[in-house]
């Protein structure tokens, strides 16, 4: 049985980037770039009104004659006289001898004229060439994560294509006799199957939509089957339950049977403490434990980084906050604790219901406080640090 940090180390020490891929802008969103982008093009590529209104030359008169129209997606370069003033759009080409644009509202129309009741500074509503960005500027520099905000700008420059992470393929094999599908009936000694479904939730979260969902009896000839098929297919494999001690846990032999090595196996920590983190070739494998809080406990300590680590992303841990105690915590157990817990922007208040076996604590929770396995006693009022699973 190793430490909490000991357990950390290990993983992130064997949760090496995946290859990259091409992919197309608009099926890019979640992925972690792997190339520094350069525009094509200056943005706007050429001056643009940002008014509807009127482009003319600034100068001290209040009055002009409209001689033509400039819409967006035209290009009408109309010579202007100081005297002269376009009709101009949103988006629309300045003429090249305009410098300014007033917009309508503070305008004065009359037949072909117009008189500015309002004048604007020199300049004003003229979106210069280049403005946003330049021919050969960097776009985005790589191991950006790709958002909507970030898709749209590159669409916005004729990008297409860009070369990413991969994302990783995860299957999760849930063991155990006693577990019914949800919906279906559910008869005497047998309980509903949720970690699946909760352990697919958390993996979207984070980004991951390659997830297939595999079911074993708790029998070591099928285990070992199933995962035979399972390792050779995915990037990461979670398995639920079947990791403990029991006369039917037959996860941690069956995974040895298949070649799969030892990393660790058990942490001394509450919840989650038996887990076992191995790897066959490029492929992790994370035997969590059966209980669902257990589980989702070690999913965000443990599998949450490996994931992450997987896509290319630079900070891979849930990020740490410090709030005071609203009570003392008394740990007598020698272990790391994980609490499921309520913070707000000053306090944080530890729930009731922190058995492996509860989810209804962890249903409204917010965040873990961490409880280091060599500290008996937290006085009310004391900093805690916490991760943030909201």
């Amino acid at each position: 049985m190793i430490e909490v940090n000991e357990a950390l180390e290990i993983v992130a020490a064997n949760s090496s980037v995946l290859t990259t891929q091409k992919i197309s802008v608009d099926k890019a969103l979640g992925y972690i770039l792997a190339e520094t982008i350069y525009s094509p093009i200056s943005m706007p590529p050429f001056r643009q009104s940002a008014m509807d209104g009127y482009a003319f030359i600034h100068s001290r008169r209040h009055q002009f004659d409209v001689v033509g129209i400039s819409q967006a997606g035209d290009h009408a370069n109309i010579k202007l006289k100081e005297t002269e003033a376009v009709r101009i759009f949103t988006g629309a080409y300045v003429p090249n001898d305009a410098d300014t644009v007033v917009m309508q509202e503070h305008v004065m129309v009359n037949g072909d004229s117009i008189l500015i009741a309002k004048m604007p500074e020199p300049f004003a509503n003229v979106r210069s060439k280049g403005e946003q960005i330049n021919a050969e500027d960097v776009v985005l520099d790589a191991n950006t994560l790709i958002t909507p905000a970030a898709i749209g700008f590159l669409a916005c420059l004729g990008i297409t294509e860009i070369t990413v992470y991969k994302k990783p393929k995860v299957a999760i094999l849930v063991t155990g006799n006693e577990l019914v599908k949800p919906g279906k009936k559910l008869s005497k000694g047998k309980i509903y199957e949720s970690n699946s479904i909760m352990l697919q939730a958390a993996l979207q979260t984070i980004g991951v939509n390659k997830i297939k969902v595999h079911t074993v009896k708790d029998n070591l000839k099928a285990t070992k089957k199933a995962l035979e098929s399972i390792l050779k297919k995915n990037d990461i494999v979670l398995i639920s339950g079947g990791i403990s001690v029991g006369d039917y846990d037959f996860v941690k032999e069956a995974l040895v049977k298949n070649g799969v090595e030892e990393l660790f196996y058990k942490i001394n920590q509450k919840p989650g403490k038996p887990m076992f983190f191995g790897s066959k070739k490029d492929t992790l494998v994370f035997a969590l434990p059966g209980n669902p809080a257990s589980s989702l406990t070690n999913f965000y300590i443990y599998v949450y980084p490996a994931v992450k680590n997987k896509m290319g992303f630079s900070n891979t841990h849930l990020p740490k906050i410090v709030r005071k105690l609203d009570s003392e915590v008394v740990n007598n157990t020698g272990k790391t604790l994980f609490l499921k817990a309520l913070y707000n922007e000053t306090s944080v208040t530890i729930l009731e219901g922190q058995a492996s076996s509860m989810l209804n604590s962890f249903a409204i929770a917010n965040g873990l406080v961490i409880v280091p396995h060599d500290i008996e006693n937290i006085k009310k009022g004391a900093s805690v640090t916490i991760l943030p699973i909201d």
